[in-house]
């Protein structure tokens, strides 16, 4: 498995834990590490990405439910929702990431971690998603 998809995988795990508890520190994110990420190298780019989301929380979100017709961030499950947030951060902050990569990248989590049917939903969120940031150009 490539770096940097591991590094997402750590992510999606210390969010889901964020979402669950609550609780994001720089402490509990130290601890998170220190307890489940094997990989050192991996470090470096998921807490850029877990950094990313919390620092544009608010504007990920709303790029995701506007893309995501009818459904708010709250009700989806919170695997779904972290996700959504991972591949939206890319999307929008990380020019040097091809949306294809972030989509099919979030898709595979989807695969891997989300609901059955989720896959499907997040490559529609996510195409919009794509669509709203290369009409409107960066968000950053």
């Amino acid at each position: 498995m490539r770096l940097r998809t591991k590094a997402r995988e750590v992510a999606l795990q210390y969010l889901y834990q964020v979402d669950v508890t609550s609780s994001h520190t720089e402490r509990t994110l130290d601890e998170f590490i220190s307890h489940f990420v094997e990989d050192e190298e991996v470090i470096p780019y998921a807490k850029e990405v877990i950094d990313g989301v919390y620092t544009h929380l608010a504007r990920i979100d709303a790029l995701i439910e506007q893309a995501s017709e009818n459904w708010t961030v709250s009700r989806m499950s919170s695997t779904d929702r972290c996700i959504l947030r991972i591949a939206t951060y890319e999307l929008a902050y990380r020019p040097d990431i091809p949306y294809k990569v972030a989509i099919n990248e979030g898709i595979e989590l989807a695969k891997r971690f989300g609901s059955p049917r989720f896959p499907a939903f997040a490559n529609g969120v996510l195409d919009r998603v794509r669509t709203e940031v290369s009409l409107h150009g960066s968000v950053c």
